[in-house]
């Protein structure tokens, strides 16, 4: 099956998981009740923008402005269908 995201869509984290900081770890995570995923710092930098309010479109404008204007849309993409076909993050 594949996952067809929009970039118009407007993304929140499921209830079932928990993304936070884990000082322990020294990186972002993703706790669910089975246990932790550790991200990658870009994984992490993706995640913390999705709140529920901004579209994918917003999230790749402003990690990409944040970059110095790098070309991160294929990136952000990517890693939002892998986020949302394991059920963290879910459209709005």
């Amino acid at each position: 099956m594949t996952i067809e995201l929009k970039k118009e869509d407007i993304l929140e984290i499921s209830p079932t998981f928990r993304f936070q900081w884990e000082e322990m770890q020294n990186c972002y995570v993703v706790l669910y009740p089975e246990g932790m995923v550790k991200l990658s710092q870009s994984a992490g930098e993706i995640m913390k923008r999705i709140d529920g309010n901004k579209s994918i479109i917003d999230m790749i404008d402003d990690i990409s402005a944040a970059f110095n204007g790098a070309d991160v849309e294929k990136d952000v993409l990517k890693f939002l269908e892998v986020a949302y076909g394991n059920g963290w993050i879910r459209t709005k």
